[in-house]
């Protein structure tokens, strides 16, 4: 619900956002919704890298790579402090009063079930991460630890302490942080669904400006890059799969692009089926892939010493989280000076350059959840999975590599892209396992190519829901074309770095959101608390037979319309005309009239009075028919029979610009609706000329509270 003063809001709305209609009076879907200002600059800059990483590879590593070094060597504790900091203040959050808003209108519900959900978070988030590093990080940490005797138990249990530490509560405190932020700005303040939305406690109308399109376009540029560094680091890892499993010479320029054609293209016709049908189901396949994959690894390794070791690596990783989430090795440094700059702080940058691209998608699938079930969805259950599958991999990789292989894993470590395979090569079923991964791997990526093309698309035309399927199609084309440049002249490693540099001004900006964020929700609950005034209230005990039949007789569509008709309209004009005739603009829109059908967001059955106010949002009292589930018990009681096949009722409802939830007005009269207009209207001044709730009352408003 935030953004611009009301009349200048509108007259950009007009420029960008305009609905053109057809013929037949819809609006019709554009050819594009590009935002050149973003678009543009972006495709530029992204088009220059690819140049340098692609004609000048070892120049663009240098450069990078000595960028990189820097930023770790003198920032690291800038990392460490901020990324702590995103999960504090995601917990105090969570504790507050502000954990019960919720993301969108006060009636709004969650658009997928939770489980959908919790799979969408999983597989866009890390699921190919823990394919890739579930083995490899425990075990090289185990060779490798920071501060214990390598090989040891005690190397064991810090080995796993510090992945989890690396896959827990810190990494996705930063993917909630900017999820939590675009989706509280995006359907709450009813914003675009991009980066710059973040802003707008901070810069209010200057986030449609230079500002704004400069974050968007960084935003675009990173997220691209990502994407396409890990689109052609797994192609290298299928093909590595693929030549243990089946023996094929995997190492070829053509097999590896052919692999990244072939995942692109699926990427596509997912992503061209929409949000609801191609991401939701191939993430639900991931998961239950995932399970399937994760339970035969429990039940055929060292089933009983997972589980013990899980339960030790949950207390350890608990009881030093203070500790580690601090650390910065100050005062001693690791065994390898190298460990944490090459580790934490790694994967810290990492996390962060994703964190536009993961965030922006967990916000898209969050709308209707409370910022409570947000924090704790985002941050507990992806974690909990998380730290489960890196022990059944991570211990049993080291249980196979002391026990049964004889140090065989240990060699193979440094070969991270094989080493899964080669772990399986310990487990019964070997060839089927290492075929279930292969898929899963790429499902994983094609799940985090089409929701690519999605996050993409949405910052290039600032979250605009007509965007035709072709940009998403360009998009994932894009990111295809950006890896194989860059796998075919070795600049992968080079734009790994850049993206790893351009990590620290991202989280500068998530510090910067994250004030804003808080000042938006101050704004949110005192804007929610102003209510109703007492000496406004109008029920007395006068029409009660008339209410009492319209009780006992559940409302249809046509009822509802002719209340509308006769009762509604009638008083909104009333209230129009008077207002008028002391000198005030009002306007009453009638909608009840348009039949069902119509283009979905129009505003079918609805009628709305309307009163200007410059420089803010306007004030509007609209009413449309809502249809609900008549329960069971009435519809044993209804006096009439024929009442007993109707499964529905409707409702007329009420909806304000500000996206408080509405509420029935149907047995209202004439008098008594004027009253409530006149009652919601002494609740607008009062709420407006409170300077703590400014942010929310200059913002856009919405249309029918949905």
């Amino acid at each position: 619900m935030l953004c611009i003063l009301a009349l200048k809001y509108k007259l950009h709305r007009t420029k960008i956002m305009a609905h053109p209609v057809n013929e037949s009076g819809a609006a019709a879907a554009p050819k594009t919704t590009f935002s050149a200002p973003v678009v543009v600059p972006a495709l530029v800059v992204l088009g220059a890298l690819l140049v340098l990483c692609g004609a000048f590879p070892d120049l663009a590593d240098r450069i990078f790579s000595s960028a990189q070094s820097w930023v770790v060597g003198h920032f690291d504790w800038f990392y460490t402090v901020i990324v702590t900091m995103f999960l504090v203040f995601l917990i105090l959050l969570a504790c507050s009063r502000y954990g019960d808003i919720r993301l969108g209108p006060d009636d709004a519900k969650p658009e997928f079930s939770f489980l959908s959900w919790t799979a969408m978070l999983f597989a866009a988030g890390m699921g190919i991460g823990l394919m890739y590093f579930g083995v490899g990080e425990p075990l090289q940490h185990y060779l490798n630890p920071p501060t214990q005797l390598a090989g040891t138990p005690e190397a064991a249990r810090e080995a796993l302490t510090s992945t989890f530490f690396h896959w827990g509560l810190h990494a996705w405190a930063i993917y909630g942080v900017m999820g939590l932020v675009l989706a509280y700005f995006g359907f709450r303040y009813n914003l675009p669904l991009t980066m710059r939305s973040g802003l707008y406690p901070l810069l209010q109308q200057r986030i449609n400006g230079p500002i704004g399109h400069g974050v968007d376009t960084f935003a675009l540029v990173g997220t691209i890059a990502g994407l396409a560094t890990t689109l052609g680091y797994g192609a290298l890892q299928l093909a590595a799969g693929l030549n243990i499993v089946t023996g094929w010479d995997t190492s070829t320029d053509t097999f590896r692009v052919g692999l990244i054609v072939v995942v692109v293209s699926l990427a596509g016709l997912s992503a061209a089926s929409g949000l609801d049908k191609g991401v939701r189901r191939l993430s639900e396949v991931n998961l239950i892939l995932t399970f399937v994959l994760l339970g035969f690894v429990l039940f055929f390794g060292p089933t009983v010493f997972l589980l013990q070791a899980f339960s030790e690596n949950v207390g350890n990783y608990l009881s030093g989280l203070v500790s580690l989430s601090l650390r910065t090795f100050a005062y001693q440094p690791a065994q390898d000076p190298a460990w944490f700059g090459g580790w934490t702080i790694l994967y810290w940058a990492w996390w962060i350059s994703w964190s536009p691209f993961v965030g922006m998608f967990i916000a898209r699938i969050s709308r209707g959840r409370t910022v409570r079930e947000f924090i704790v969805g985002v941050l507990l259950i992806p974690t909990a999975f998380n730290l489960l599958w890196m022990t059944a991999f991570g211990n049993g990789a080291i249980w196979i590599d002391t026990h049964v292989a004889q140090g065989a894993l240990a060699q193979s470590a440094g070969n991270v892209d094989a080493l899964l395979f080669r772990f399986f090569e310990y487990l019964p079923l070997a060839k089927a396992v290492s075929w279930l991964a292969i898929v899963l791997i790429a499902l994983f990526f094609v799940t985090s190519a089409d929701s690519g093309a999605y996050v993409v698309d949405a910052i290039a035309s600032r979250g605009d829901p007509r965007s035709p399927v072709w940009q998403r199609l360009f998009w994932a084309a894009v990111l295809g074309v950006t890896a194989v440049v860059l796998l075919l002249a070795g600049g992968l490693k080079a734009l790994q770095a850049m993206t790893l540099v351009a990590a620290m001004p991202v989280a500068a900006i998530m510090a910067v959101l994250c004030i804003g964020l808080w000042r938006g929700m101050k704004a949110d609950v005192t804007h929610a608390r102003q209510d109703l005034s007492p000496a406004t209230s109008f029920w007395t005990g006068q029409h009660w037979r008339k209410r009492l039949e319209q009780i006992v007789h559940q409302p249809t569509a046509s009822d509802v319309k002719r209340f509308l008709q006769k009762t509604v309209l009638p008083a909104m004009r009333d209230v129009a005309a008077e207002m008028q005739r002391q000198g005030m603009q009002a306007q009453v829109h009638d909608y009840s009239e348009q039949e069902a059908g119509a283009e979905p967001g129009a505003e079918t059955g609805t009628v709305r009075l309307v009163i200007p106010t410059p420089e803010l949002r306007d004030f509007v009292y609209g009413v449309r028919p809502v249809k609900r589930k008549l329960p069971g018990f009435m519809l044993s009681e209804v006096a009439d029979e024929k009442e007993t096949t109707r499964r529905h009722v409707v409702e007329p409802i009420t909806f304000f610009a500000d996206g408080r939830e509405g509420y029935d007005i149907q047995y209202l009269r004439h008098e008594e609706l004027i009253a409530d207009i006149l009652r919601n209207y002494e609740r607008y001044l009062s709420v407006s000329a409170d300077q703590r709730t400014v942010l929310l009352n200059r913002a856009p408003g919405h249309t029918e509270g949905t």
